[in-house]
């Protein structure tokens, strides 16, 4: 049985950040789906460190098979250095637009201690999916006292997004060319 040739397969894709936090002689404002957390420890980072934005963005290019993050914002990028994570977001769905892609919707997780995130979950979500111009939810769970973040060392996250090619359109997966493999930030 072969697929209708006119069927919309949709497609999905994973993306992962880690950040630590910034050492103590070298503080950093704590940005997190894409909020400003006022007193909290900030991540150290390329960019600002938001591991909730990035691993969105790292989940569309994997659904996309357009690259990751480190392929169009890594390192080797000065022009992203201290860029915000929602900035990042919205250059992301702009790339997968433009590689013949719309979004469904992008779910994310982060793991941490703090910040307590709960209040502010809509405000996080709001934010992430005007960027992204669609649907984007977001999560938080502790690892209960284990790994790096239950030692209070950092902050992980992880996001599944769907996409689905956009008629007439022509995609493949190398039309972005091959990921550079630069680490992002």
């Amino acid at each position: 049985m072969t697929p209708d040739q006119n069927m919309v397969l949709p497609r999905t894709g994973v993306g992962i950040d880690v950040h630590a936090f910034a050492a103590e002689d070298d503080p950093q404002p704590l940005w997190l789906g894409g909020l400003f957390w006022e007193g909290e420890r900030g991540l150290s980072g390329h960019s600002d460190g938001d591991c909730v934005a990035h691993a969105a963005a790292d989940a569309l290019f994997s659904a996309c098979g357009i690259g990751d993050l480190g392929t169009h914002f890594g390192t080797d990028r000065p022009e992203f250095a201290g860029a915000s994570g929602v900035k990042l977001l919205g250059e992301a769905a702009r790339i997968v637009r433009a590689a013949g892609f719309e979004i469904g919707n992008v779910a994310v997780q982060f793991v941490a201690n703090r910040p307590k995130f709960g209040p502010r979950r809509e405000e996080s979500q709001r934010v992430l999916s005007d960027a992204a111009g669609a649907p984007i939810s977001v999560t938080a769970t502790t690892s209960d006292g284990l790994g790096f973040t239950g030692r209070g060392e950092g902050i992980s996250a992880v996001a599944t997004a769907l996409v689905y090619p956009v008629s007439g359109h022509e995609t493949t997966a190398t039309e972005s060319g091959p990921a550079k493999g630069a680490p992002h930030g």
